[in-house]
């Protein structure tokens, strides 16, 4: 078994120390004081997980550079979901299927309990973290999280008839396959919050990446899928904000899993690739409950084969190799509707990590003097 593979990056002309280290078992999860007037936040002792900080936001100089680019990105990509016109929509879902309209609606409740639940266990994640600028993503990302379930209410309001919307948020309540998908990845929290060691945080900051990696893909695939059919397409542009969000999250805990320069022992190889698994099979099962082979432009064979891609995808992404063989993306063709190919609009690759503009923001320009 071989620990995670670690990135070499640079800080303001300083090599970053500790980048190659293995962050020891018995240091790794005490909980950085509020205020530590012994602390030291220079560059040379700064780390991730473990550090002296003083617990002040000392961000003259960064060490952690890829960090400061992310929050900048993640700000940038501010956004307001009432600014995207669902008026349309609401005339449209009253042609979809019944099919398509269960698919619908149980995809909106299944991403509300996903950035429901991130919303509260982000700060469980956090708080251990002592790299003032490793904090600003997550403080802006807990944002976020709650922002798409303010986004999925909008939606709801806009485009559901009244009498079904609580029925939506409930949904889990009575469909046996959703709430299983949901204890899931729920319990590994929990695990965590429970019982808090150095293995179980990182199994925890693995299901965070599982959750933002693979879980919302197949359901923002059906939305896209009605707007290349000129249906719900304000629904879609809403998702595409969501999904572009969602890219700088993933970008996070993958640079996070990467950093580690943890020993087999608190997350092997074996082990990532068994919850990959696990996470997998229960994709696959839900999206084929909950869409099947009954929307036009979405199969079970298609939907197993992307979430396996997606899987690959992910794993590769932070060293560990694929689990399955001969896969490949069969929504390719959907590209097109996360890029509008006008200037200043939506622009996310979906299918990976890399995020470039949004729409409803402006750059920040200048450096990161303040």
């Amino acid at each position: 078994m071989r620990a995670l593979t670690n990135n070499k990056e640079e800080g303001r002309g300083k090599k970053e120390e500790g980048r190659n280290k293995s962050y020891p078992s018995s240091s790794f999860l005490l909980t950085p004081p509020l205020f530590n007037p012994e602390g030291d936040d220079s560059i040379e002792h700064r780390e991730i997980w473990g550090g002296n900080s003083t617990g002040l936001m000392n961000l003259n100089n960064c060490k952690f550079q890829w960090a400061i680019a992310l929050y900048r990105q993640m700000l940038e990509n501010f956004w307001i979901p009432e600014k995207v016109d669902l008026s349309q929509d609401a005339n449209d879902y009253k042609v979809l299927t019944d099919d398509e309209k269960q698919a619908y609606k149980g995809i909106l409740s299944y991403l509300t309990f996903l950035d429901s639940i991130q919303a509260r266990n982000l700060p469980n994640l956090s708080k251990q973290i002592t790299a003032p600028e490793i904090t600003l993503c997550f403080a802006v990302q807990e944002f976020q999280e709650v922002l798409h379930n303010h986004s999925y209410q909008y939606i709801l309001e806009s485009v559901i008839p009244a009498n079904e919307r609580q029925g939506v948020y409930d949904f889990w309540r009575s469909d046996e396959i959703l709430r299983k998908r949901c204890e899931f990845i729920a319990s590994i929290y929990q695990d965590y919050i429970d019982d808090p060691t150095t293995t179980k945080y990182m199994r925890s900051l693995l299901a965070d990446y599982l959750l933002e990696g693979l879980y919302f893909y197949n359901g923002f695939i059906f939305f896209y899928v009605l707007a290349s059919r000129h249906l719900c397409q304000g629904t879609s542009d809403v998702i595409r904000y969501i999904n572009r969000d969602e890219m700088t999250h993933v970008n996070l805990i993958q640079k996070l899993l990467t950093n580690a320069g943890i020993s087999s022992e608190m997350l092997s190889v074996d082990e990532i690739q068994a919850m990959f698994a696990a996470a997998v099979e229960y994709e696959i099962k839900w999206t084929n409950h909950i869409i099947g082979n009954r929307v036009l432009g979405i199969t079970e064979a298609s939907t197993e084969e992307y979430t396996k891609y997606l899987a690959n995808l992910r794993l590769k992404a932070i060293g560990v190799p694929a689990l399955f063989e001969d896969v490949r993306n069969p929504y390719q063709h959907l590209e097109r509707l996360a890029d509008t190919g006008a200037e200043g609009n939506v622009r996310a690759d979906f299918f990976e990590v890399t995020v470039t503009s949004y729409n409803q923001s402006t750059s920040l320009d200048g450096d990161w003097n303040f």
